[in-house]
């Protein structure tokens, strides 16, 4: 991972909005055109009805005409290690390849890497074989 995809993700968890948890999150994308995306957790009153930093990522992608994440790194200010939840690593698997390199990230840098596909073996899928 090249390193201005880390301070990505570092500089969009300082735009998380996080007033009731106070566990900011930031993501970062790579799309095949090269661009970085970034993303961080907006929390509502309304719990479960906030975002994770990682679809903030994926709209940012799709509205910057992109469709394919290449690499990702996800950092949290107060874990070591920050993966994904159940329902973002399904998110991530619809515009990832099961090869896709995931960097989970604490204030150091990448502290572990995982493919998308030991993130989430058995990722739901319409395609058959």
């Amino acid at each position: 991972m090249s390193h201005d995809l880390f301070e990505a993700a570092r500089g969009a968890m300082a735009f998380a909005h996080a007033p009731y948890s106070k566990f900011p999150v930031g993501a970062a994308i790579r799309a095949e055109d090269g661009k970085v995306y970034t993303g961080a957790n907006i929390e509502n009153l309304s719990f479960p009805q906030g975002w994770c930093a990682e679809p903030t990522a994926i709209g940012a992608m799709i509205m910057g005409g992109a469709r394919k994440i290449v690499e990702m790194a996800v950092i949290a200010e107060k874990l070591p290690l920050c993966p994904p939840c159940g329902g973002c690593r399904q998110k991530i698997s619809e515009f990832a390849s099961k090869d896709t390199k995931i960097y989970l990230c604490d204030e150091a840098g990448v502290q572990k890497t995982m493919t998308m596909e030991e993130l989430l073996p058995f990722s739901f899928e319409t395609e058959l074989g």
